[in-house]
């Protein structure tokens, strides 16, 4: 079996990344809530256990503490910030208030060496270098528990690195998980593959046998179908699933005649000639913007085009015969936000179904190859299927697709004169090698008219506004920088162009306060 580490989270709002950093190293790794079954925890079969960080206070009645199990397998254990003050706690130390809180970047100088500098996996964290890193707690170790010894300290955190050699045991007031810390990557693999002896064959290659493995097994010889959007994550399950069970498979394309220029052909196209699935293509666009006439409500816009669309899907997958699995393109991310880490797995922040309310009215089984994959990883899988670099690193768009970007009413006119211009933007992205360096870029047709003069004639048309982000995944973005000579090129092109549209602007908002979407 594949080295495994498991992540405990006690609520830190990077506990992702942990776990992005380990894999990355070529281990695998889940991430379970702090008060998991213990034996749950035992069967999961990890070499070693990380304890991730979280906003509560260890001096407080009733906060989260991690299993006797954690110290009773004989594990090796890393605490990262509240993870290392919970286990000194537990263990016999001392935390308290802080006079000198650390929020922020901080300077660790590493004092001593100890087992978990050893070896070529951590060449930058030896006795007396000094690390970049990231701080963020109002707590702090005061007292070590028998058998520590600090290795590494800061101005606000005496006891930045403790180690205890003898039981594995090693502990990190900062976060080495964010790219803040400049080399918390290594010291998290000086760990894992180090200190654990973690040998970092886990690889897109490897996952791929074992879940085309996993999805017959679950399968056995009945019918899936697919809801097929042509975004990375559906398509990337429908190949994998292909390749399992074959013709057992049918993909069903639902067009709501709200995609960009062209994108309904290339979704057809791709899997019905080029990889040869079997795909239902129903285009059902008269019938969802005929629904969505007078109706300018975002979110009357979006429960609008998710009652059609299980509407739509649920008759045509009427019409196959032996249906027992849906395929669903669930994340892990997905995975991990249904779940309260620090209420308990009971608590839901957020229920994640890529076809809502499909499962409960068709009764049918869930498959969802890509659950354990982050979003990189998905596309990692792609090109290891052999999918096309233009899909595998496609930009994110959202399922109601163009209706939200057309705050207000949507009408035919509206939709044809966006798709020009969003095809345009993205063309003069592509001709400047800027694609792959946002996350995602579109445009958005504003409910104003304003005048303009072309050819020495008055105008009255259409304010287009263009958005492009950088992120790492979508829950905080900043704006892309882009040149102003390109913004002039792509506005003169759209004029020119695009028939109802006499001005653009560019947005220029963060998210937060803004969302990376208009509606």
């Amino acid at each position: 079996m594949t080295d495994r580490i498991l992540i405990l989270d006690f609520g830190s709002q990077v506990t992702q990344l942990i776990a992005r950093r380990v894999r990355e190293s070529g281990v695998y790794c889940e991430i379970l809530p702090f008060n998991t079954d213990p034996e749950r925890i035992k069967n999961f079969g990890a070499k070693g256990i990380i304890l991730s960080g979280g906003p509560a206070s260890v001096l407080e009645i009733d906060t989260p503490r991690a299993p006797d199990y954690v110290f009773d397998s004989g594990l090796p254990v890393l605490g990262i910030c509240y993870g290392q003050q919970t286990m000194c706690a537990q263990l016999g130390g001392r935390v308290e208030r802080s006079d000198h809180r650390e929020f922020g970047r901080a300077q660790v100088e590493i004092s001593e060496s100890c087992a978990l500098f050893d070896g070529d996996v951590s060449e930058t964290w030896k006795a007396g270098a000094r690390e970049q890193v990231w701080m963020s707690h109002g707590d702090r170790v005061i007292e070590l528990p028998p058998g520590f010894r600090v290795v590494g300290k800061s101005g606000g955190a005496p006891f930045a690195i403790i180690a205890d050699d003898e039981r594995r045991y090693y502990g990190t007031m900062f976060h080495p998980e964010v790219v803040h810390t400049s080399s918390g990557a290594e010291l998290l693999k000086a760990f894992t593959h180090g200190v654990v002896g973690c040998g970092g064959s886990w690889t897109m290659a490897a996952f791929r046998a074992q879940a085309v493995q996993a999805i017959r097994d679950q399968v056995g010889g009945a019918k899936v179908i697919c809801g097929l959007s042509g975004g990375v994550d559906s398509s990337v399950a429908a190949v994998l699933i292909h390749e399992a069970i074959g013709d057992q498979l049918t993909c069903v394309f639902v067009d709501h005649g709200l995609l960009r220029k062209g994108e309904a052909d290339e979704v057809v196209d791709l899997f019905r000639d080029h990889y040869n699935i079997p795909l239902i293509h129903k285009d059902a666009s008269e019938m969802f913007i005929g629904a969505l006439e007078g109706v300018s409500d975002p979110e009357v816009k979006r429960k609008t085009i998710g009652g059609l669309f299980i509407d739509v899907f649920d008759g045509e997958a009427s019409r196959i015969k032996g249906v027992e699995f849906l395929a669903q393109g669930t994340l892990y991310p997905d995975v991990i936000e249904s779940v309260s880490f620090i209420g308990g797995p009971s608590v839901t922040i957020k229920s994640h179904h890529n076809v809502g309310g499909l499962p409960e009215r068709m009764k049918l089984k869930l498959v969802e190859p890509l659950r354990e994959l982050f979003k990189d990883e998905v596309r990692d899988l792609g090109r290891e299927l052999g999918l096309p670099e233009s899909l595998v690193g496609r930009h994110p768009f959202p399922g109601p697709g163009l209706a939200i970007r057309i705050p207000g009413e949507i009408t035919r006119d509206k939709l044809e004169i966006l798709r020009n211009a969003d095809a345009v933007y993205l063309d003069e992205i592509r001709k400047s090698g800027l694609y792959d360096e946002i996350w995602q870029a579109f445009a958005v047709l504003l409910p104003v008219r304003t005048v303009g003069v072309m050819g020495d004639a008055r105008t009255y048309d259409h304010a287009c506004a263009l958005r492009a982000v950088t992120s790492t995944d979508g829950m905080t973005a900043d704006y892309y920088p882009f040149p102003h000579d390109f913004l002039g090129r792509v506005a003169t092109r759209i004029i020119n162009e695009v028939r109802g549209i006499n001005r653009v602007t560019y947005d220029i908002t963060s998210k937060p306060p803004g969302t990376i979407e208009w509606e």
